[in-house]
């Protein structure tokens, strides 16, 4: 039986996790801000895909951003192109070498044994990882760049008769899917 853990106990184990894993990201070809890229980008709805949306998603500044992005884009890995109807605004895309480079992202082994952790210890954990970062975020008047399910513009079935998705959002007035429905979003609001 494990014994209970002080708090600065965990602190110690986070930081080591972390740890052990950005020494992973940093013997590949990326660093972590390019690798915490990929991962937003594959995770951000259609609403989120932009720099700005990435600089607070990642609580950086806009120059770290611009050369992570530059970066990304030289490697092949991010495209860039003006938003539709937006002429000031930009869209970001993976490629398909970034989708791929994706199966060799670090944090992917470490999903892979919290998979194989069982379903009671992954239950405790998520509940345990989500209330911190909520507290986190919360304390410091952060963004919560949450998944539409739980936001306040979210209406499951609110557009279903469209073609483009039977789900709704309040906010931007548009339908989308329940795949789009499960992405990270920056305008998030919990409900």
């Amino acid at each position: 039986m494990a014994r209970d853990l002080s708090s600065d106990d965990m602190v110690i184990l986070l930081e080591r996790l972390s740890r052990l894993v950005r020494a992973q990201e940093h013997a590949s070809d990326l660093n972590p801000a390019q690798w915490e890229a990929l991962r937003y980008l594959s995770r951000c709805n259609r609403f989120s895909n932009s720099p700005a949306a990435l600089t607070r998603y990642l609580s950086a500044t806009k120059g770290t951003i611009s050369q992570t992005l530059i970066a990304l884009e030289r490697k092949g890995l991010v495209t860039k192109k003006p938003r539709p109807g937006q002429p000031r605004s930009v869209v970001l895309a993976l490629t398909a070498e970034g989708e791929a480079k994706l199966n060799g992202d670090p944090w992917q082994h470490v999903s892979t044994m919290i998979e194989a952790s069982g379903p009671k210890t992954r239950k405790k954990l998520a509940a345990g990882s989500q209330k911190l970062v909520n507290q986190i975020i919360k304390s410091r008047g952060l963004p919560s760049f949450g998944a539409c399910g739980t936001c306040r513009f979210f209406r499951e079935g609110g557009a279903p008769e469209d073609v483009k998705g039977k789900h709704w959002c309040l906010l931007f007035e548009q339908p989308f899917t329940r795949t789009e429905a499960g992405k990270i979003c920056a305008s998030h609001d919990t409900a």
